[in-house]
């Protein structure tokens, strides 16, 4: 058994512990479990990040043919990640501030926060100053589908709102009310 990087497609690497069978395998010594859990949560992580992948749902583990099959199985080793244990991963995520239960009250599925919801807050502003955006209001479409790409495309309605919260208790954003559902205004430094 050898362990070596595997690079995907879409130019993701893969750590050398992927090739690993114990892995895959939750894992009984609780020293051993937090530090597969410690890899499991990086990788899914850096993984979402790279693919811009916000959601993740149990039942993803047992999909073999979406979005996140290459992380979640080894068919070199012919391994997958079992739904009880990316279950565990995923309640993880949740305590560590990684990821929230999306929707809420349930424990199936999250939405990743492979930024912090302050780092997605700056980057908001940041795209509002750098387009001359400022002072202007703007839709969540408008954010969330910009018409060149950018940092925000395709970001979650529930994060974006987020964000844009973090941004009015900095006193950098205000929600506007309107009949099409409003927006939000972004200011320019006081």
């Amino acid at each position: 058994m050898s362990l070596r990087k595997k690079t995907l497609p879409s130019g993701f690497t893969l750590p050398s512990i992927h090739s690993l069978h114990p892995f895959f395998n939750q894992q009984p010594n609780p020293q051993t479990h937090a530090e597969q859990m410690g890899h499991w949560t990086r990788l899914i992580l850096s993984y979402a990040r790279h693919t811009r992948l916000f959601a993740l749902r149990v039942e993803d583990a047992e999909l073999r043919s979406d979005e996140w099959a290459p992380v979640l199985t080894n068919s070199d080793i012919s391994r997958s990640l079992k739904a009880s244990h990316l279950e565990a991963i995923l309640t993880a995520l949740v305590a560590q501030g990684k990821a929230t239960w999306d929707p809420p009250r349930q424990t199936r599925s999250v939405m990743l926060l492979w930024r912090s919801v302050d780092e997605w807050a700056d980057a908001l502003f940041e795209w509002a100053s750098s387009t001359g955006q400022l002072n202007t209001i703007l839709t969540y479409y408008e954010i969330q589908e910009p018409e060149l790409p950018s940092a925000l495309t395709g970001i979650p309605t529930p994060l974006l709102q987020r964000a844009i919260q973090a941004l009015i208790r900095s006193g950098r954003a205000q929600i506007i009310e309107g009949a099409e559902g409003g927006g939000v205004r972004l200011f320019a430094a006081r």
